[in-house]
């Protein structure tokens, strides 16, 4: 009996140990998970006051807080942040501290930043510089704003919208800015042109004119393969040249020499000396028909342009055949020169205009924005700005990277030739028989013309080929399918009030490729 006493006695003491080892090794543990807990939550207190600490001190809008507590059941989840009244001024602490001046020490009062009511931040928040959308907005204002200035009319003032979101970049607030489209502006009033004398002379198609720089004479070249020289103030025929053996394509007089240059379906480029009326220099090279050709208005060059889809650079003197520019994929239908850089310029049945670096051959920019045959070009006279033609429609660009102006659309047919004046006329002529007037800067169709055939010739054969104004640009030159040559004088009885602009505003497509 006393032996089971003994044991007993000895098992309690035991567990009791057991119990006691536990127990401490229960009460560390809870310690390390409370010191643990304790550290944690430390942390987390650092890193919310040194990273988070501006955040969340931020000001909230009182229609925000509203919005908010209507979601959360009536609980406002800002009281940690609440502010008694709502116009009251708070303390933000979590920004950064700014010095009264430059080298100025920060002190008590500089190191705490009393932030405006929430009256004083909306009023702030307007009087901040204008988002990125707005200042769109506002420069497309100042741009149509701009056009009705140049163009003498009124312009037009767009109220401010007082409707203005803390946050321009979106929501249902941003959306009630309306703007207004662009306009079109008032085109300026241009005299119609009627037509004034018929020559003919020709026995196939006039494809192709130049006038001389005197003035004096143009020159025109056929489908019946002569060349002819016209005298401008008669119309009175001067001088017949042959030697091509087909279609003459492409006329151009120098105005640095006495020299005549055309060229033709038969692969030829002629350089003709009109002292003696004979051809002086042969230009070999092009594999096919030449299309057109143009003189470079300050050296001694020439280009020319081919059904070979290339165009090539003469020296006018020693023949040499200086570059020959590729890339156009189809036949090159028209060039021209200038002495500003780019200083040639190609359209292509490809549907692309390229702007060529002559020195170096090689092309600086392809423009693509046509989806037909481009077959003209033209310079404007005092603007460093051309346009081009194709049956699509005319499009307008700027120098010197081919940057798109405008669309002139309206003359829904193939066009074939160009021509402006200093007045901003631009003329486009078509393969049927059509002539439209345009106002180079607002693209306005202010006159279409379709005069009648040749007596004798068949409707059918209604088509330009070529226009062109004199150097005095009173005289438009036009060359036709009814084998005759056609000249349109301004109506010097017309008047605002006879033929007055018929004008609505329509939005601009400027834009539109």
């Amino acid at each position: 009996m006393t032996e089971e006493v003994q044991k007993h006695s000895v098992h309690t003491l035991v567990f009791r140990s057991l119990k006691r080892t536990h127990d401490m090794f229960v009460s560390d543990h809870a310690k390390t998970i409370s010191l643990d807990e304790e550290s944690h939550k430390m942390k987390m207190g650092v890193k919310l006051k040194t990273e988070y600490s501006p955040v969340l001190h931020m000001p909230v809008l009182k229609e925000g807080r509203d919005r908010v507590s209507q979601l959360s059941g009536g609980q406002d989840i800002y009281q940690s942040y609440a502010h008694p009244g709502d116009e009251a001024e708070y303390l933000i602490t979590g920004t950064h501290a700014y010095p009264s001046g430059p080298g100025v020490a920060l002190t008590a009062d500089t190191k705490m930043h009393r932030n405006p009511s929430e009256g004083g931040v909306l009023s702030m928040a307007l009087a901040l510089p204008p988002s990125q959308v707005r200042q769109e907005a506002s420069r497309t204002a100042a741009s149509v704003a701009e056009i009705h200035r140049h163009a003498g009319g009124a312009e037009r003032v767009h109220p401010q919208s007082t409707s203005v979101s803390l946050l321009e970049g979106g929501g249902t607030r941003n959306s009630a800015i309306m703007r207004r489209a662009p306009t079109m502006p008032k085109p300026q009033w241009h005299p119609p042109w009627k037509l004034f004398r018929v020559i003919s002379g020709h026995l196939g198609w006039v494809r192709s004119i130049a006038v001389e720089p005197g003035n004096q004479w143009f020159v025109t070249g056929s489908a019946d393969r002569t060349i002819k020289i016209w005298d401008l103030a008669s119309g009175k025929l001067k001088l017949s040249l042959t030697g091509h053996i087909s279609t003459v394509r492409g006329v151009a007089v120098s105005s640095r020499s006495p020299y005549l240059f055309s060229c033709g379906e038969d692969k030829q480029v002629k350089c003709w000396d009109l002292e003696y009326n004979k051809v002086i220099r042969h230009y070999h090279g092009h594999l096919s028909a030449v299309y057109n050709l143009d003189l470079h208005p300050t050296i001694d060059v020439l280009v020319t342009c081919s059904r070979d889809a290339s165009a090539r650079v003469w020296d006018i003197r020693t023949k040499a055949n200086v570059h020959t520019l590729t890339g156009h994929t189809n036949t090159v239908a028209t060039v021209r020169c200038q002495a500003a850089e780019p200083q040639v310029i190609t359209g292509s049945h490809d549907s692309t205009i390229r702007l060529w670096d002559l020195v170096a051959g090689k092309t600086r920019a392809t423009l693509t924005n046509h989806k037909k045959s481009v077959r003209t070009l033209v310079l404007h006279p005092r603007q460093y700005t051309f346009a081009s033609g194709s049956a699509d429609n005319i499009k307008q660009w700027m120098f010197p990277d081919g940057s798109f102006i405008q669309n002139l659309s309206g003359h829904n047919a193939i066009i074939n030739t160009l021509a402006v004046n200093s007045d901003g006329v631009l003329v486009s002529g078509a393969d049927n028989g059509t002539m439209h007037m345009w106002d180079w800067r607002t693209g306005y169709n202010f006159q279409r013309i379709h005069a009648a055939v040749q007596p004798g010739s068949l409707d059918s054969e209604s088509g330009i080929f070529a226009c062109m104004f004199d150097h005095s640009e009173s005289r438009l030159i036009t060359a036709e399918a009814d084998k005759t040559i056609k000249v349109y004088k301004e109506d010097d009885t017309a008047t605002e009030e006879s033929h007055p602009v018929n004008w609505k505003p329509e939005i601009l497509k400027r834009k539109r490729f």
